[in-house]
């Protein structure tokens, strides 16, 4: 595959980037530099995301192949499981050099990247496939442009002056989502497929395109307006009719966010829920229904009325604070219920579709009583909020149907704080705790009938956290990067150290040599490797120096060998000369080191046996040497795992970044980051700050001894998870229909 990187610029060219915004295209060669520096952003985001893509693959089929309905599919999609594991790299390189490639058709003009959707109905199979695939593709695609529909016109506006001028698309634009969508197509077609792990493959990594496309378009973005293209542009589009309410959204949307395909899917829930409410309506009609048996059916304004009078004494009779304890009490829903009956007794009947609304917002709270995510002073707090979400139900029937709507926002907020700012062992961060508590007493003494309120009372608690957010994601963000730096370089250091013990290993040899390779040419390596990579010519560079050191200490047979030596003795004092400089290792020491090698490669030369080493010197190569064997390697091994543990390992290597685990006495710690390969865990605390760094089997052993257990498993807002909740519940009790035979 073509390469832009292989294009080369003169010095001048490459520093030839004028500041402040462009308004005309750039020359060619300001953008090629772009160009390629856009290309290496783009491939790196393309590399470290393959490896979260693969594990979760593997997932994904393992859950098809336990859904196979014959022995024959479980081995055909058992082997395309394996194609792809041991194919992984290849895969890999494949799909970062196809995303390469974008860049070079893009430079050439010719990138116009679409998916054929359309069919004449004679398509063969190959065709099918080709099909069913851009069909999967064009779906994932689509959400994820309008996902990022501001940063990708930005970008597209950036890249056309890269692009001498003429406008770029999506389907033009080589870091748009489209490319890696393609990209992964074209990698996957190294493994044959059928249609069924084809569209498997497909969409599980259109799982992880919204992220991957959100790192590049922003990393991008970011580096094309620090070079100066553009850096004021702002994103305009029309506005439709019905679409002031974005603003508000924007205001209020601090810690949760509007996500139109969980607007979707809570739509359908809602839905679902509809409809067994309605063929089980028997179940949900209490022995005492509601107002009277009989007569007239109660208005709404009449159901506002009965519930005003509720929550105010509601108020009066159960106070949110205990006298005693100073703990909050429960809301005691049944009296409220009890409560509510006696308001409305003999003033008629309570309506089959008003009964289902009082059902749906009891069983919303229920769940919110039920649910291990949020810490019990927090679930008390928010159970005051029955009566004013019931009464809600009535003033603003659209409440159901909204997912953005700012009741829903609001209680999705104040249970996001009260999981990531209060614990169940009495820890309190940013005094959430009271401001929840202000925030429900608020609503409970100003809603009467105007919603207007609840969104003033949003932006309130809002204003609040909003810059608590963006200090703690700053703060996890650098304890992520500062973890994910430690873990390379440890990692890079134990590959060093293993290239090096290998090469050394029984092996009897000078003690300067062996402070040589373990001290400063170790450092020299772990440089080497973390900053150009495995396959770079520095790092060959200086492991091949490590070999030609240890071949040309020993006595030679031959005159041809003992010219290469002689050879050697020339050229490798300035190379180790010159890794001493990039490290900045200390110039008498290297000297010293220096000298002492070469009259070991003289006295190899001459076949002469060395000098008698000082006890000090071999004591301190012994030990260094010592040290270096008992490094730890990077994948730990453990070779007690039981089945048991290795079952949960399993299931944590699946969590999200932001998962939290509450440990025994009720502290809780949020997953920031982890290193999928080595399974470490970096786990932080409610203000973000780096607490603990835990394995994989560590969390394992804790969870299963149970000292440990995830809070939180799931990024989803809490009335999404509310009304999953309450349609499973709903589906229970559902008896079995026997087919006929």
């Amino acid at each position: 595959m073509s390469r832009l990187i292989n294009d080369d610029l003169s010095p001048s060219a490459r520093v030839a980037v004028a500041a402040g915004v462009r308004q005309v295209p750039l020359s060619a060669e300001q953008a090629l530099v772009h160009l390629k520096r856009c290309q290496a952003i783009a491939v790196e985001h393309a590399h470290q995301s393959f490896g979260p893509f693969v594990k979760a693959l593997n997932h994904a089929f393992d859950l098809l192949i336990d859904r196979a309905k014959s022995n024959q599919e479980v081995a055909e999609l058992s082997g395309i499981q394996r194609l792809f594991r041991k194919n992984s790299h290849e895969l890999e390189d494949y799909y970062a050099g196809y995303v390469a490639e974008g860049f070079v058709k893009f430079k050439q003009h010719v990138l116009s990247t679409q998916f054929n959707t359309g069919g004449d109905g004679e398509l063969s199979l190959v065709d099918n496939l080709e099909l069913e695939e851009s069909l999967v593709l064009s779906g994932i695609v689509q959400v994820v442009d309008n996902e990022l529909a501001e940063p990708l016109w930005v970008l597209n506006q950036r890249l056309a002056l890269i692009n001498s001028g003429q406008p770029v698309v999506e389907a033009s634009n080589p870091c748009a989502p489209v490319q890696f969508s393609e990209s992964m197509r074209k990698a996957s077609k190294l493994v044959p497929m059928t249609i069924p792990a084809a569209k498997t493959v497909l969409k599980t990594f259109g799982e992880h395109l919204s992220r991957i496309a959100t790192e590049v378009v922003g990393d991008t973005n970011r580096y094309l307006a620090e070079q100066g293209l553009l850096q004021d542009l702002e994103y305009r589009r029309a506005k439709p009719k019905v679409a002031k309410r974005e603003a508000l959204e924007s205001e209020v949307d601090a810690l949760t966010g509007g996500d139109e395909k969980s607007a979707v899917y809570q739509s359908s829930l809602l839905g679902a829920i509809r409809g067994l409410q309605q063929t089980l309506t028997s179940l949900s009609q209490s022995s005492q229904p509601l107002g009277t048996p009989v007569g007239n059916v109660l208005s709404n304004q009449q159901m506002i009325e009965a519930l005003q009078a509720v929550q105010l004494q509601s108020m009066m009779n159960m106070p949110m604070v205990s006298a005693v304890s100073g703990q909050v009490t429960p809301m005691n829903i049944a009296a409220m219920q009890q409560q509510l009956q006696a308001q409305l007794v003999d003033k008629g009947r309570v309506g089959e579709n008003d009964m289902h609304a009082i059902d749906l917002v009891g069983r919303v709270f229920e769940y919110m009583l039920r649910d291990d995510n949020l810490p019990d002073s927090v679930k008390a707090a928010l159970s005051y909020l029955h009566t004013p979400f019931l009464k809600l139900a009535f003033i603003d029937p659209g409440f159901f149907e909204n997912p953005d709507h700012p009741a829903r926002v609001l209680l999705n907020n104040l249970a996001e704080a009260g999981i990531r700012w209060v614990g169940n062992d009495g820890t309190i961060e940013h005094n959430m705790l009271t401001k929840i508590r202000e925030t429900v007493d608020r609503l409970l003494n100003e809603f009467t009938k105007d919603v207007k309120v609840i969104t003033s009372v949003l932006l309130d608690f809002n204003s609040y956290t909003k810059n608590i957010v963006r200090r703690q994601e700053l703060m996890e963000k650098r304890a992520a990067e500062k973890a994910q730096g430690e873990e390379k370089l440890r990692e890079v250091k134990y590959r060093v150290n293993q290239e090096v013990m290998t090469r050394t290993e029984d092996k009897d040899l000078p003690s300067s040599i062996l402070l040589f390779l373990l001290q400063p040419w170790f450092d020299y390596l772990s440089f080497c490797l973390l900053r150009f990579g495995v396959e770079s010519q520095q790092w060959a560079g200086a492991l091949d120096l490590v070999d030609d050191l240890l071949w040309a200490i020993s006595h030679k047979n031959t005159s041809d060998d003992v010219q290469v030596q002689k050879e050697l003795i020339e050229r490798l004092p300035a190379d180790m000369q010159a890794g001493f400089e990039v490290i900045g290792y200390d110039a008498d020491k290297a000297e010293k080191l220096t000298e002492s090698i070469v009259d070991i490669l003289r006295a190899a030369i001459a076949q002469e046996a060395l000098a008698p080493e000082s006890a000090p010197v071999r004591a301190e190569a012994l030990k260094v040497v010592a040290e270096k064997k008992q490094s730890a390697p990077v994948v730990p091994i453990n070779e007690d795992v039981t089945d048991e543990e290795q079952r949960v390992i399993d299931g944590l290597k699946q969590i999200e970044f932001g998962t939290w685990f509450e440990f025994e006495g009720g502290r809780r710690l949020k997953v920031a980051w982890y290193n999928a390969r080595t399974m470490h865990y970096m786990l932080v605390n409610q203000v973000g700050k780096k607490e603990a760094m835990l394995t994989g089997l560590e969390l394992a052993r804790k969870m299963i001894a149970k000292t440990m257990h995830i809070v939180s498993g799931s990024s989803k807002p809490f009335f999404e998870r509310a009304l999953e909740d309450i349609y499973q519940n709903l589906t229970v009790p559902a008896p079995k229909v026997t087919e006929p035979a």
